[in-house]
């Protein structure tokens, strides 16, 4: 048998053959037919075209190029390679620093090179402005389950092996979108005696790296962002879902206990202030015991917070007092709420005239604490949820009195 990854043999040779991403074909066509090829930047999950795409377009051009990848090489040797080259495929540019980024930049200026460039991760995060303002930015997607299906008849031709339609449904499962890891597989189940090939067996059988979770790429963020979510809109069971995505992705543990803790204090806040000792309790339990049993008070945690009635007053109250900051400037603090440390400072007045709470009864006393500039400034609204009103009860009817 052929050492070359089936994967690699069925890379297609022209646009004809090409599989997916029907919606930049259109964009595609007429770059192809521009009289001159711009630089371009693919970005979308490992498996969907990226590279390839580049390649086409690079051969369909009939001058020299030169394909590398960003993880593998340097500068250095990067500029003796690009000697004579018209055309450069650097595949993972999000695994070269901002500052090596700038390295293209002049190239790019001048038209001495077209840069074909893939990344999984978000360019608007990981590649600079400056970069990016020279590339056309083309959004790959995860290829559908027709076209993956598509693809896994190629590729069973290719090996002259014949998979149950069932079998060949079991790994386009388990593709998750990806063409590469649907052909890795399919060698994969080529090499299986018959009877371990039916769907059942093929299961048991597949290795533990198709639970795909690309936690260096978009999908970190995108599964973190949905378990939030899901917890803000209580959705106990979206919440445990995305948070299983997590966990058998092999996520680092204290990531998703750090998204708890947020979540607990952004999400629930004042409506429930055991939230937040739950969540913190959480991340210190999964230390404790680790992992895999860590799931188990994760899962309390995030069907916890999914349940606990919401309140996000205190975010809101930072953010308006933020605003207020970046709008106007800090102020300053009133001199009798400042510390008097030296004599010096008492000469200045300060701390004279304040008026000490636990002195008065209730341990209140009317004052103004905010400095004059500001006035009468609100920043925290309490709402109608869960612990809130009882916390903010008093407060309103002394304090807020006078609204």
């Amino acid at each position: 048998m052929s050492a070359e990854p089936l994967a690699h043999k069925l890379r297609p040779h022209d646009m004809a053959e090409f599989i997916g991403q029907e919606h930049l074909k259109t964009r595609l066509t007429a770059i192809s037919q521009a009289e001159r090829l711009p630089s371009m930047l693919f970005f979308g999950p490992p498996g969907c075209g990226k590279s390839t795409l580049a390649i086409l377009l690079a051969k369909a051009r009939g001058l020299p190029y030169l394909r590398v990848s960003a993880p593998e090489t340097g500068l250095q040797p990067l500029r003796k390679q690009l000697a004579g080259k018209k055309i450069l495929i650097l595949d993972e540019l999000h695994r070269f620093s901002k500052a090596q980024q700038d390295f293209f930049l002049p190239l790019l200026e001048s038209g001495e090179i077209t840069l074909l460039a893939t990344t999984t991760e978000n360019p608007s995060f990981s590649v600079t402005k400056q970069l990016l303002s020279r590339m056309h930015v083309l959004r790959l997607r995860p290829l559908s389950h027709l076209e993956l299906r598509k693809v896994g008849e190629k590729g069973q031709a290719a090996l002259q092996t014949d998979l149950s339609p069932e079998s060949l449904e079991t790994l386009i499962h388990y593709s998750g979108g990806d063409a590469r890891t649907l052909l890795n597989l399919l060698e994969f189940a080529a090499g299986l005696p018959p009877d371990k090939r039916v769907p059942e067996a093929l299961k048991a059988s597949l290795p533990e790296a198709v639970l795909r979770g690309d936690r260096d790429g978009d999908s970190h963020y995108e599964l973190a962002s949905a378990l939030i979510k899901s917890i803000r809109g209580s959705d106990p069971d979206a919440a445990v879902y995305y948070l299983a995505c997590l966990v058998e992705s092999g996520e680092d543990p204290r990531f998703i206990c750090r998204r708890l803790i947020i979540s607990s204090s952004e999400d629930v806040g004042l409506a429930d202030p055991m939230a937040m000792p739950m969540a913190v309790s959480c991340a210190k339990a999964v230390e404790m015991i680790g992992m895999p049993e860590g799931f188990i008070p994760m899962a309390e945690t995030a069907i916890y917070l999914s349940l606990a009635k919401k309140s996000n007053s205190a975010y809101s109250a930072y953010l308006a007092a933020r605003q207020e900051i970046l709008v106007s400037g800090t102020k300053p603090v009133p001199l009798y709420l400042r510390n008097a440390s030296t004599k010096l400072q008492k000469e200045w007045g300060y701390g004279k005239g304040y008026k000490y709470p636990h002195a008065y009864p209730g341990a209140y006393v009317e004052q103004e604490y905010l400095p004059a500039d500001v006035g009468n400034r609100e920043y925290y609204h309490p709402k109608d949820q869960g612990a809130e009103p009882r916390l903010a009860a008093w407060w309103q009817q002394v304090v807020r009195k006078k609204e």
